[in-house]
């Protein structure tokens, strides 16, 4: 009896040590905006399974509620942002979460409204832009560059309305929420209109009136991340969605897609 029981133990003790292990399976919560957050998650999503991953994706329309429901631990990881925005995230709502990889850039636009050519843009015409402020400072750069308004030296990245320190054509800058912009093109002469919800709402680079150079500081400082909570940046399973995301396979998705609207990150 006491041989049969240290063959059972050492049987049992053999099989504890090569069973497979499965802790480095997990379902991976990423939250993400509709286009083209999600479908690039979408395009990963094999290249985790192979790993033994599942992705759930759930879908904001919004860019508040993912960083809420990631801090609160409703999520493992949010793509939908870049760092500047995170980062006034942070500042503001004292949340301590981080990014893990730069996936893509989306080249910010300005689409015509009531009007159709900046070169012969009226005075006082009025024009759309996001009213967060990473991004409308984002949108009043474009402007500049554009030749249309001048922004206080040291402005940048921090730029307002306020901050326009010469306007020629008597421009009326209207701040409004990024998610409704596309449906403000009826009302005003011009937006400025992040790429994703340009996308969403069925527009086209192409079609832009201007755009940010794919090699322009907007490229790096504005390229969207995959961001987790700070204490969560070296689980293994978030890696592994990173480097899925950043994959040869992920990048030819993205470039045969969107047709300019996205651009990999290097």
């Amino acid at each position: 009896m006491k041989f049969h029981s240290l063959l059972s133990f050492l049987f049992l003790g053999a099989c504890v040590i090569t069973a497979p292990s499965l802790s480095s399976a997990a379902v991976i919560k990423v939250g993400a905006s509709p286009t083209p957050h999600a479908e690039i998650l979408k395009a990963a999503a094999p290249l985790l399974k192979e790993r033994g991953h599942e992705l759930k994706i759930i879908e904001y329309a919004d860019y508040v509620q993912p960083n809420m429901a990631l801090d609160a631990g409703e999520l493992d990881a949010n793509y939908f942002q870049h760092q500047p925005y995170l980062t006034d995230f942070n500042k503001e709502k004292g949340t301590k979460i981080v990014s893990i990889a730069a996936v893509h850039y989306e080249p910010f636009g300005i689409y015509a409204g009531k009007s159709s050519s900046l070169k012969d843009i009226r005075k006082g015409a009025v024009v759309a832009v996001p009213n967060d402020t990473t991004n409308e400072a984002r949108a009043l750069l474009l402007l500049q560059d554009c030749g249309l308004i001048k922004l206080k030296d040291g402005a940048g990245l921090n730029a307002t309305r306020r901050d326009i320190s010469e306007n020629p054509y008597k421009l009326k800058i209207e701040e409004i929420e990024a998610a409704q912009l596309v449906r403000s093109l009826p009302d005003v002469d011009f937006a400025a209109i992040n790429g994703n919800y340009a996308i969403l709402g069925g527009l086209k680079v192409k079609d832009a009136l201007a755009t940010e150079p794919a090699d322009s500081l907007a490229a790096s400082t504005y390229a969207n991340i995959l961001a987790v909570r700070d204490k969560d940046k070296d689980r293994q399973e978030l890696k592994d969605l990173a480097e899925a995301l950043k994959s040869d396979a992920v990048r030819k998705h993205i470039e045969a897609t969107y047709e300019g609207a996205v651009v990999p990150s290097k």
